[in-house]
């Protein structure tokens, strides 16, 4: 937003565009993966499942988890400037606080609960579960995911909007 400050002074606009931007475009280079994945797999004879067919589905969430964070971060940004050196921080918090380099069942039992709040796990789990045809889908963790994502996109859509009154002045 803070980058965007003559556009925003000199034009009115849907202002809630400038955090989504970002996201859209990870979402083409996330695709052009995708198919590569899929070329890689062919090439190496592993077995496609029909759960490949979920991919595209499962990017609905991460797109708005992602516009959602983007979004809320962006807002609290015009008026507190030093959430920008914060979000180095929160990436790295979120890149352990998640499953991406180690599966969820290597976390103990007690603590499983505190990952699955996290709403990048389910998806994550998800994505590693489309990709591997022997592992099952678990349901459960994805609602999870899908339940604080949308919470998430909701609360970031409404503090946006209320912050957006005072951008202008602000930047």
């Amino acid at each position: 937003m803070i980058g965007n400050a003559n556009l925003i002074t000199k034009v009115y606009f849907p202002r809630i565009i400038l955090p989504v931007t970002p996201a859209l475009v990870g979402l083409v280079d996330f695709a052009i993966g995708f198919l590569l994945f899929i070329g890689l797999m062919v090439y190496y004879q592993l077995a496609l499942s029909w759960k490949l067919l979920l991919w595209p589905v499962l990017m609905i969430p991460l797109m708005l988890f992602t516009s959602g964070l983007g979004t809320l971060l962006s807002a609290m940004n015009v008026k507190y400037r030093d959430i920008k050196y914060a979000v180095p921080f929160i990436i790295q918090l979120l890149l352990f606080a998640t499953p991406v380099i180690y599966p969820a069942s290597a976390v103990p039992e007690r603590f499983r609960w505190l990952i699955s709040l996290n709403p990048l796990t389910g998806l994550i789990e998800a994505f590693r579960a489309v990709c591997l045809p022997e592992r099952p889908l678990d349901w459960s963790a994805l609602g999870i995911s899908l339940g604080v994502t949308l919470c998430l996109a909701v609360i970031s859509v409404i503090y946006f909007n209320k912050a957006e009154g005072y951008f202008s002045d602000i930047v």
